[in-house]
């Protein structure tokens, strides 16, 4: 498992919670690895306590599966999950990126078109982990746009089920579009088109029904 700093005043729970969606999304605990109490707590040097509140957390939405007396248990994919959790996102997002048409000044939009320049060095060298980080940046950008970071904040544990699925398709989709589509959707914010952005973060969200069967071919272990 990777562990990074603690940032200040993040508290022990916050903190395993943390480390523990990472390490989920970026495959570190792959579907179906065992997650044991005291080997966390050593690893993140904190007590049991607040690694218990955390997994408790990811097993309310069904990412980690809590056994008494035994080692907990990264749960397998499940595709019923990850389009729940693409439902709720499509829903929310959505909405986010046409307020953006309104809201958006033209530093936001630099700050948008600057992510998307960089998400497309990362995607010619090839380095996913970069490429997924300002995936998720950019996302981000459109809630802090729009003033809705705290539903951002909502949505995020459950997003997960979806995360590692995006995360799985930076390695196994030969042409990826993610940052094509970004591009679309910074556009489309530019010029103040609320019903095209709309489709285009639609069909965004919508990319892993198509790149599934290039994930299954490659991870055929971690689904349910």
């Amino acid at each position: 498992m990777r562990v990074s700093e603690r940032f200040p005043r993040e508290t022990g729970r916050d903190y395993a919670l943390r480390m523990l969606k990472e390490n989920i999304i970026n495959l570190e605990l792959a579907p179906g690895s065992a997650i044991s109490e005291n080997e966390l707590s050593a690893e993140l040097g904190l007590s049991r306590t607040p690694v218990r509140e955390a997994l408790i957390e990811l097993a309310k939405v069904k990412i980690v599966e809590i056994q008494p007396q035994k080692k907990s248990m990264v749960s397998f994919i499940d595709y019923d999950m990850v389009e729940e959790s693409r439902f709720m996102r499509n829903h929310l997002e959505c909405a986010v990126a046409e307020l953006a048409c309104a809201m958006a000044t033209a530093e936001d939009i630099e700050r948008l078109s600057e992510n998307v320049k960089l998400q497309n060095y990362y995607l010619e060298s090839g380095s996913t982990e970069q490429l997924m980080r300002l995936d998720d940046e950019f996302h981000q950008m459109l809630f802090e746009i729009t003033q809705k970071t705290q539903v951002l904040a909502m949505i995020r544990n459950f997003s997960i089920h979806f995360d590692r699925v995006r995360r799985m398709a930076l390695d196994s989709v030969k042409d990826l579009k993610i940052v094509q589509d970004h591009a679309g959707i910074t556009l489309a914010i530019r010029e103040n088109r609320p019903e095209e952005v709309k489709v285009l973060m639609e069909k965004h969200l919508s990319r892993y029904k198509v790149d599934a069967a290039a994930v299954r071919s490659k991870y055929p272990q971690y689904f349910a």
